[in-house]
């Protein structure tokens, strides 16, 4: 058996509930101090347009984060 796919239902004209509104994504700029909720914090090193950030840690170890950025949160 296969597990289900994540995917976002359609909303139907006839439903008495409002359609979900997209979160709007986080923008970031190199330089900005960051946390991350699990590798805590560290500062933008580079911007890869909308869709990725990378973030210097400290003690060499770098983190590629992807869109939407749910777990990284501007100081």
């Amino acid at each position: 058996m296969e597990p289900s796919r994540a995917t976002t239902r359609r909303h139907l004209s006839t439903s008495p509930f409002k359609p979900r509104e997209p979160k709007p994504i986080k923008t970031f700029e190199e330089g900005d101090r960051v946390s991350h909720d699990k590798e805590g914090m560290g500062r933008i090193s580079a911007v890869e347009g909308t869709h990725a950030v990378v973030v210097d840690l400290g003690g060499g170890k770098l983190l590629r984060v992807l869109a939407p950025f749910d777990k990284l949160h501007v100081l």
